[in-house]
C-alpha cells in the first residue's frame, strides 16, 4: 500500500468550506511539515501570513473576490523575501517562487493528510494583497492559499494526464 500516493489523490482544490474553525494544532502540524520543504541552497525564503479574523479574510477579499473564495475560514497568503531568496548564477533567475511553491505544496498536502481542504489560488491582485497585510517592498506574494474544512463531501473530478503524455525517460 502506497500511503503517499493516497494522499496525493486525496488532495483536490476545494472550492466550499465548512463555517467550522481550523484547530490551532491543525495549523502547527501544518507549518512544521513546511519548516521542512526543500528550498534552493536551503534559503528558506518563504513568510506565510495566516488571516483568520473575519475582518482580515474580508480586508482580504478585494484582492480576489469570488463568493467561494469567502467561505473560507482561513487564508494563508505564502510570500518569498527577495533579499534573501536564492538566485542562480547563470542568468540570476529568483528561485524564491519555486521555493514558495513547494513550501505551499507540503502545506497542502500536511493539510488534506488533517481532513481540510485547500485550493492554490494565484490569480489575484498582489499590489492589493500587498497593501492589505502591509507587506514591506522585499516581500513578493505568490499565491494565497484558502483553507479549512470542506462543506459536503468533496470528489476529485479533475481529469489526469496519462503518465507517458508527461514523462520522457531519456538514456
Amino acid at each position: 500500500m502506497n500511503h503517499f500516493l493516497e494522499l496525493v489523490r486525496q488532495r483536490i482544490s476545494v472550492r466550499d468550506f465548512s463555517a467550522r474553525e481550523v484547530e490551532q494544532e491543525k495549523l502547527e502540524y501544518i507549518f512544521d511539515a513546511v519548516r521542512f520543504a526543500p528550498s534552493a541552497a536551503n534559503f528558506q525564503p518563504w513568510r506565510f501570513f495566516v488571516i483568520r479574523s473575519e475582518e482580515g479574510r474580508r480586508n482580504l477579499y478585494p484582492a480576489y473576490p469570488r463568493k467561494w473564495f469567502a467561505t473560507a475560514p482561513v487564508y494563508i497568503v505564502a510570500c518569498y523575501d527577495k533579499t534573501t531568496s536564492w538566485k542562480r548564477g547563470f542568468d540570476n533567475k529568483d528561485h524564491g517562487d519555486i521555493d514558495v511553491a513547494i513550501g505551499v505544496e507540503h502545506l497542502c498536502l500536511a493539510a488534506a493528510e488533517q481532513g481540510l481542504g485547500t485550493c492554490w489560488v494565484c490569480h489575484f491582485d498582489p499590489a492589493v494583497c500587498s497593501r492589505q497585510l502591509e507587506l514591506p517592498e522585499n516581500l513578493v506574494p505568490v499565491a494565497i492559499i484558502p483553507l479549512g474544512y470542506p462543506a459536503g463531501t468533496p470528489s476529485a473530478t479533475t481529469p489526469r494526464k496519462e503518465r507517458e503524455e508527461i514523462v520522457k525517460f531519456v538514456d
